[in-house]
């Protein structure tokens, strides 16, 4: 097996290391936003871009993982095209030459699902959660669009493919002597958000309940206190020794805790001080958020978020 350059020591700091958007294509020969690398051995991490879906990263702003085994290479994220997924398969091709077994998507996002049609043509399994699976159907004609605006020729031959497979709670595989659980720890970023855990290895591909190097997004219906107490419950008695969020470079736990359940704690409670205080949804944008201001995407989403959450709070 060919090896990448490593992440371990990503994984094991604990200081941010701070993306900017206004970086160029990394890999500017694939379509991929950078060149996958080997985090530990054997997981091995495409990391997107922290900007939102542009022409110019091909919508690879998400991270495109996969894990190679002596029985076959399972996939996390099919992608945000055909093309990109093309590209992701090019890269495990250079890397193994066991197949690709089976795809797992993280969510009902379109960075996650849209690239199915390419491993289905493959016959590859893709397999999601009920929730994300829902989620993804009932949007799917406005997700493709969206994509199709921002990317162009590069959308060419993508159409939309719902995953084969489903789960509710757990799905354990063991492929290789590598056990693969594939879980939904509970209501956090997005309905029916999916995380991998490698229990021999200490590693979580987390997806979208962990962030820290870009703000988190809180959409519309999005349930916070949920969301912390998902992260009290599950996440935080797993206690990874490796993570690999849905956005941004691997890293550990206390990273992605720091940018992800202190920023909601702390944006809850200047939300719920500004409601105590009478204040009312325009000025709940404006509720002092400078201590994330570091993060990107946060111009994007600072307001919106506190938005949502005295949405959430004006009626707990």
């Amino acid at each position: 097996m060919v090896r990448f350059a490593r992440l371990a020591a990503l994984a094991l700091i604990g200081s941010a290391a701070i993306a900017s958007e206004d970086i160029a294509d990394q890999y500017p020969q694939s379509e991929l936003y950078s060149k996958p690398v080997e985090v530990i051995p054997h997981v091995f991490s495409a990391i997107g871009a922290t900007a939102p879906p542009t022409y110019e990263n091909s919508g690879h702003n998400n991270n495109l993982s996969f894990i190679v085994t002596d029985e076959g290479v399972v996939v996390v994220n099919g992608g945000a095209s055909v093309r990109l997924a093309a590209a992701l398969h090019d890269e495990i091709k250079a890397v193994t030459e066991q197949p690709v077994v089976l795809v797992i998507n993280e969510n009902g996002q379109g960075h996650a699902m849209l690239g199915n049609a390419y491993w289905m043509d493959q016959g590859v399994d893709i397999l999601a959660h009920v929730d994300a699976i829902d989620a993804f159907t009932e949007e799917a004609d406005f997700i493709l669009q969206g994509m199709e605006r921002y990317n162009r020729d590069k959308a060419e031959g993508t159409r939309i493919v719902t995953p084969n497979l489903s789960f509710e709670d757990e799905h354990k595989l063991t492929l290789g002597g590598v056990d693969i659980h594939v879980m939904h720890m509970g209501p956090a970023h997005d309905p029916g958000d999916a995380q991998v855990w490698l229990p021999q290895w200490g590693m979580l591909i987390a997806g979208d309940i962990a962030f820290h190097e870009r703000m988190l997004p809180i959409f519309e219906g999005i349930c916070t206190s949920c969301w912390l107490e998902t992260w009290e419950t599950k996440m935080e008695p797993l206690a990874p020794t490796y993570v690999i969020p849905g956005h941004g470079h691997p890293t550990n736990l206390a990273q992605v805790r720091r940018y992800t359940y202190d920023y909601l704690t702390d944006l809850r409670e200047k939300v719920g001080t500004h409601i105590d205080e009478g204040g009312d949804l325009a000025g709940a944008y404006y509720v002092d958020q400078e201590r994330w201001r570091n993060l990107d995407t946060f111009e994007e989403l600072a307001t919106k978020n506190a938005g949502r959450v005295f949405e959430e709070m004006e009626w707990e």
